[in-house]
């Protein structure tokens, strides 16, 4: 009887230190989670080679931007640098929550911005860039991704600074610090970061701090080109909040619009932007709402001229190794416009997942 005593006593006391430190884990992931102030200016810097440098956090002059009869722009959600073909996510139904290692994420950073300095766009939005993360081995990846832009004025707009996680367990996410750039070769004289409505349940704690930022370009006659930079929620989210992220989005173009002046949004939507709905779409892939699009503005891939350019899909599912045979895809980037802006071709880039499970979009686009 004795030993069956000690044996309950002991039972019981592991599991009431297992309850406290559970219950202090729970009040450190609450007390430690913030959202950034709505409506925050964001700095503007230039990567590196001309003026200062780039991790000097001071803003650069740059030249306004040339007067063109065309210009390129492109949106590239990276992925932290993770989503290598052979990957898959847990929170997709994968296995794996940080990149494969140290050297993997840096090539693929290093891959994605290859891809980025060809495409020689005057214009790049760039979406899941780590600062500082567990599952990205604390590599910087903007100060990478400044090496193969040089020259041109940049805004980082925060979007996740998680406390640590600790799920999966056999790999836990850890704390992580990521957002989106907007890089530009014109200067950028006015930049601010909007929080995003986003659910106010336990599923804040995987959805991020949803946000979009707006950087506007000057143009010689007077008007300014804004460039919104968009990463809607996936995880955890309802209708309602995907609604309350676009009436704020539209209500934003819609003032820059009536100013007068040209607007693109650009970015990972998570919404699909084609018109036909597969059978087998996931939670993440809901259609987007095009008849929610205010007056004045429209879905820039309605005017891709071929549709053999839009043929590949820019995201695959992460539940599995990328397998062009089995894997799901769907195109969840890409751009809306505003009526004074004239599409003139519009290109889905065919990586083929090699550096994200994103793949890049590309629009040259006109003034009118």
């Amino acid at each position: 009887m004795g030993k069956s005593r000690k044996a309950l006593k002991c039972a019981g006391i592991i599991i009431l230190l297992l309850l406290l430190i559970l219950g202090g884990y729970v009040i450190y992931v609450y007390t430690s989670y913030y959202r950034l102030p709505d409506k925050l200016v964001l700095e503007v810097n230039q990567s590196g080679g001309i003026g200062e440098d780039s991790d000097s956090g001071s803003p650069v002059a740059a030249e306004i931007l040339p007067q063109k009869e065309s210009y390129l722009v492109m949106t590239y959600n990276v992925g932290f640098g993770a989503y290598r073909p052979e990957y898959s996510f847990f929170m997709d139904g994968g296995k794996s929550s940080w990149g494969k290692d140290k050297d993997s994420v840096t090539a693929a950073i290093c891959g994605a911005g290859g891809v980025v300095r060809d495409a020689d766009a005057d214009f790049v939005f760039l979406q899941e860039v780590d600062r500082d993360g567990t599952r990205s081995y604390h590599i910087d990846e903007l100060e990478l991704l400044n090496q193969f832009m040089e020259g041109y004025c940049y805004t980082y707009a925060q979007n996740y600074d998680s406390p640590f996680l600790f799920f999966p367990p056999w790999e836990p996410h850890g704390a992580n610090k990521a957002g989106l750039v907007t890089y530009s070769d014109g200067q950028i004289t006015e930049a601010v970061r909007r929080s995003l409505p986003i659910s106010e349940s336990f599923s804040k704690f995987v959805d991020l701090d949803r946000c979009y930022s707006i950087a506007r370009v000057p143009l010689a006659d007077g008007r300014m080109l804004c460039l919104y930079n968009m990463h809607m929620s996936a995880y955890g989210s309802s209708d309602e909040i995907r609604a309350g992220q676009l009436a704020m989005l539209y209500e934003d173009m819609e003032a820059d619009y009536r100013g007068g002046n040209y607007v693109i949004c650009g970015g990972d939507f998570n919404h699909n932007l084609k018109k036909e709905i597969a059978e087998n779409a996931p939670e993440w892939a809901y259609p987007f709402p095009g008849e929610s699009l205010p007056e004045g503005f429209r879905m820039a891939i309605d005017d891709a001229g071929d549709a053999a350019d839009t043929a590949h899909n820019t995201c695959r599912n992460a539940n599995e190794p990328y397998n062009e045979e089995t894997t799901y895809t769907v195109t969840l980037d890409g751009f809306i416009v505003s009526d004074n802006v004239i599409v003139e071709s519009y290109r889905h880039v065919d990586c083929g997942y090699e550096y994200s499970d994103h793949d890049p979009v590309v629009m040259q686009f006109g003034l009118e």
